[in-house]
């Protein structure tokens, strides 16, 4: 898995999601060449690999014995963690949606992952207790239609949509669309505290913290969202003890301006495109193989990208988060990951890994162009990271 052996990262981690489906065990050797699988060998895995583009290498006994007794070593940064079972594959996103909509999906098609589709009644139903990992689509669960109200409120898609979620949350039991969204982060957030492995993008980052913070009753919506005024001195009402990643922020107030707080740095970044890129962490492979395995990729520098939510300020990051990457120069978080109870968050800023900067009508990205995107391997990290053998994270 390394830049210079594979010619389809993306399409080796469906290879290797498939292994796993012939209940088959699969070590992955962190930190060495790039991450590599080591998979049974086999003829029909061979094969596999061969119709699906994915670069292997044929290893005698002796050879991958030599390889693992090299990892095991303490002065090696490197561990070989068994993969056990496929991990069962939620993608939380309005029926509507096309599956280019969302980079997560995206990926997963194209690495021939399996997934299912839920949405709010489906969480609300208790149906995430189905499943071992959920992504949150580009999700606003404060209930303010992805702030679009500016610059958008006029077009058919808004008008359109706003009334479909208007409809699903009173067909659901609520009198408004900030209840029903609300209720929705609540039951996500119980899902995870359980057990669950929780993976979001974009705006379902900020906005589901921003939802839990409000979730003792605050309104926080103005009246073009649902129809009645917010609460008088909202922000001091936000509860951060409810929060997964973000503490002490501050809500835009105003419903014209395309953002939802102070986390996300969309409008304080003085990054030019072209020196845009973020770095991710290096951690002991040994002690900590949980960040390690978030974190594996072929290059340590990844390109940056854009999104309604870009990156994270670090002063409102809470202290037990770990940072996974970086934009040192800008001060700013792009990839995060925390514990909640049993389970585990890995929060992905930007939209498109391979969209530098992702406008509502832009044509879809064609992974095909794209194998080995390093921006989109750290998706499918965590797509992998619950068959992982549990072991206890010391950090």
């Amino acid at each position: 898995m390394d830049a210079e052996g594979q010619k389809n990262h993306l399409k080796a981690y469906g290879i290797t999601y498939w292994v796993l489906t012939k209940q088959q065990k699969v070590q992955w050797l962190l930190n060495y060449r790039g991450g590599s699988f080591l998979l049974p060998d086999g003829e029909s895995i061979r094969k596999e690999c061969q119709i699906r583009g994915v670069s292997f290498e044929i290893l005698s006994d002796g050879q991958t014995q030599g390889i693992l007794e090299s990892i095991s070593s303490p002065s090696q940064n490197q561990e070989a963690v068994v993969l056990e079972k496929a991990p069962k594959v939620a993608v939380y996103s309005p029926k509507g949606n096309q599956p280019w909509d969302d980079a997560v999906t995206m990926v997963l098609t194209y690495a021939e992952i399996p997934y299912e589709t839920v949405y709010d009644e489906e969480v609300l139903d208790d149906k995430l207790a189905l499943f071992d990992w959920l992504h949150l689509h580009h999700e606003d669960f404060s209930g303010q239609y992805g702030k679009f109200y500016g610059a958008y409120r006029a077009t058919p898609w808004y008008i359109q949509q706003k009334q479909e979620a208007e409809a699903l949350a009173t067909k659901l039991g609520f009198s408004k669309v900030s209840e029903e969204k609300r209720a929705v982060a609540l039951k996500i957030r119980k899902y995870v505290i359980g057990g669950g492995f929780m993976f979001a993008m974009c705006s379902a980052t900020d906005s589901f913290d921003i939802a839990l913070s409000a979730s003792d009753g605050v309104d926080i919506c103005e009246p073009m969202f649902d129809g009645d005024p917010s609460d008088a001195n909202y922000q001091s009402k936000l509860n951060f003890n409810k929060t997964f990643a973000f503490k002490d922020f501050t809500l835009e107030r105003n419903p014209l301006k395309y953002e939802f707080s102070t986390i996300d740095m969309t409008s304080k970044r003085r990054v030019p495109k072209e020196s845009d890129y973020f770095s991710l962490m290096d951690f002991s492979a040994k002690w900590d193989p949980v960040p390690t395995m978030l974190c594996q990729n072929h290059t340590a520098l990844v390109k940056g990208f854009m999104g309604q939510t870009t990156s994270f300020e670090r002063k409102e990051i809470k202290s037990n988060v770990l940072i996974l990457g970086e934009n040192k120069r800008n001060e700013e978080a792009r990839y995060i990951h925390g514990i909640q109870g049993k389970g585990f968050f890995t929060f992905y800023g930007g939209h498109d890994p391979e969209d530098y900067q992702h406008r509502v009508g832009d044509p879809k990205t064609e992974l095909e162009l794209h194998p080995t995107s390093p921006g989109y391997r750290l998706i499918l990290n965590n797509v992998l990271f619950p068959a992982a053998q549990k072991k206890k994270q010391k950090t």
